[in-house]
């Protein structure tokens, strides 16, 4: 049995309880997804069944994978990912997986890529509180001393510093499935998920 989809995010909204609570819900399209690919132990080491997920045109594809795909038969795809079960040859090729395989209620890990801050300093990437605000100062926003004098003379491991931001695989637990529109593909779960409008994510059923 497959518990683990991909899709894309569509936004966020609210959406309102049978009994008239207003929650934040994030938009999710998930699947379809389609069997392109299935691994065994015997042949491969482990169980698993690789699967596609949103459509590509021929000429944006190159030729090994559009061969892949040719096999197939089931068109090109933009993402192919891997999925880990235990009896693979219950699955035929070009086979659609749905969000059909979700249930109200259920809880599900999102995982996805968060939206990039680009270069950030310590008080946006890190949340420090600044230096003094008064006149003269002059350490508003900067890190601070950083060094270790003598012993041991360098910056330690793991220090927080000014850097990149954002743009990290992020996955976010136990988040409520609280509606599904089958016949559109679409999962309604409640909260936030990490990344940006359209942007590729991984929904896990536990």
């Amino acid at each position: 049995m497959v518990k683990k989809l991909f899709g894309k995010k569509m936004g966020m909204t609210r959406y309102f309880l049978e009994e008239g609570k207003s929650v934040p819900v994030t938009v999710l399209k998930v699947g379809p997804c389609v069997v392109i690919q299935k691994k065994t132990r015997e042949k491969d080491g482990y169980n698993a069944i690789q699967v596609g997920y949103g459509h590509q045109k021929e000429n944006r594809v190159n030729k090994p994978l559009l061969g892949h795909f040719k096999s197939v038969g089931a068109g090109c795809f933009a993402h192919i990912k891997e999925i880990r079960i235990e009896d693979p040859e219950s699955f035929n090729l070009g086979q659609e997986i749905k969000s059909d395989i979700f249930q109200i209620g259920d809880i599900v890990h999102v995982s996805g890529t968060s939206k990039g801050r680009g270069f950030s300093g310590v008080i946006k990437r890190w949340g420090f509180s600044g230096g003094r605000k008064t006149h003269g100062s002059r350490s508003h926003r900067i890190p601070g001393s950083i060094g270790c004098s003598a012993t041991p003379g360098r910056i330690q491991k793991g220090k927080k510093l000014p850097g990149r931001m954002g743009f990290t695989r992020v996955t976010i637990k136990n988040l409520k499935v609280v509606d599904i529109r089958p016949e559109a593909d679409v999962v309604l779960v409640k909260g936030a998920v990490p990344g940006s409008r359209n942007s590729l994510i991984e929904i896990c059923k536990i």
